[in-house]
């Protein structure tokens, strides 16, 4: 999860860095895909050892 966190970080920063200066689409989709991947991986690995998940629940949503 870690990993991906960072890798999310560097796809916004790209995305930013896109609007200045027009980056190869290929990159864009190759860090999006990565960081899909690795959350993937991590759901997997969670699995394998036997760890429950810990799933994401709005705030916003929660104090209806």
């Amino acid at each position: 999860h870690v990993a991906r966190a960072i890798c999310r970080r560097a796809e916004r920063s790209l995305v930013s860095l896109d609007i200045r200066a027009s980056l190869n689409n290929d990159l864009m989709a190759y860090i999006n895909r990565l960081s899909d991947y690795l959350f993937v991986l991590a759901r997997a690995i969670s699995k394998q050892e036997g760890k429950d998940e810990v799933y994401w629940q709005s705030e916003r949503l929660n104090k209806k």
